[in-house]
């Protein structure tokens, strides 16, 4: 009766740990699974994806983080199972800099950063000396940095490589004073800056639409600020997560984010095989 016992509860473990990095249940004879999907506060692509994907019988958990450090360590912790919420270069160098084993799964937008002011309409119009608030990651800096190098107002070194360095500024003719913040207080500074340069998706969270509030805006995006959904690399060939990628590059999404965004997002399905040749 104990060896019987003991072979019972060895098939009941056996098939737990199979079911690592998701959990299922069965309902009606039907199996269902649940997966954890990390995303930035406010996002309102994924739960429309979460009606979707439970039609294949996929229960997507939305798991909401106010900052852009967590959600990878989540995932690398096995916290969570995805993360949607940043850019491939952002990606790439988060991961080296933490040695995370992470992986690309698919694209899915481009979310274009913007330069905002309550006091000023255009660049032209901030003063000499005025102070510009920027995220403080060294990709989004870098890519900060490019949009007011863009926008005239300063110019960096020649080939720099989009990787954040206030020292990488050669020419700054109105002498305007750029202060790193974390990206979650760019939006929050306003009042008391010239301007703000603010990533896409903190700007639409406190109420920006950044085609119609942004003084400027990034009018060319490359393809390493393209938006990926990640994964831990052991996990990138998992059947379910392959699903929920092909759900999110279907037409009706892309015409759900353009409804829902007015343009300020951009749905971009390309193969990850193009970001990572670059």
């Amino acid at each position: 009766m104990k060896k019987t016992l003991a072979m019972i509860l060895f098939f009941v473990l056996a098939i737990g740990s199979v079911l690592t990095g998701c959990s299922s249940t069965e309902t009606a004879g039907e199996k269902e699974v649940t997966i954890k999907v990390g995303v930035s506060s406010g996002d309102r692509i994924w739960p429309y994806l979460k009606e979707k994907a439970a039609k294949e019988g996929i229960n997507i958990e939305i798991v909401e983080f106010s900052d852009y450090v967590r959600p990878n360590m989540a995932l690398a912790d096995g916290d969570i199972d995805l993360n949607a919420f940043q850019t491939y270069a952002y990606f790439v160098d988060f991961i080296k800099t933490k040695n995370l084993d992470l992986a690309p799964l698919a694209t899915t937008l481009i979310a274009p950063m913007g330069l905002y002011s309550d006091k000023y309409k255009s660049p032209e119009e901030i003063p000499n000396g005025a102070e510009i608030a920027v995220p403080d990651d060294a990709t989004n800096m870098g890519r900060a940095l490019l949009l007011l190098q863009s926008a005239g107002l300063i110019k960096l070194k020649d080939g720099f490589n989009g990787i954040g360095d206030l020292e990488s500024i050669v020419e700054n003719p109105k002498g305007i004073k750029i202060t790193p913040l974390t990206a979650g207080q760019t939006p929050r500074v306003l009042p008391d800056v010239a301007a703000s340069v603010i990533n896409n998706g903190y700007a639409t969270e406190a109420g920006f639409n950044p085609v119609e509030d942004s003084i400027y805006l990034e009018d060319k995006t490359a393809k390493p600020y393209i938006n990926i959904i990640a994964v831990r690399s052991e996990d990138k060939d998992k059947e379910v997560f392959k699903k929920i990628a092909e759900l999110y590059q279907q037409d009706d999404v892309a015409e759900f984010i353009k409804n829902t965004y007015k343009g300020a997002i951009i749905p971009t399905f390309i193969p990850v095989s193009e970001l990572e040749s670059k």
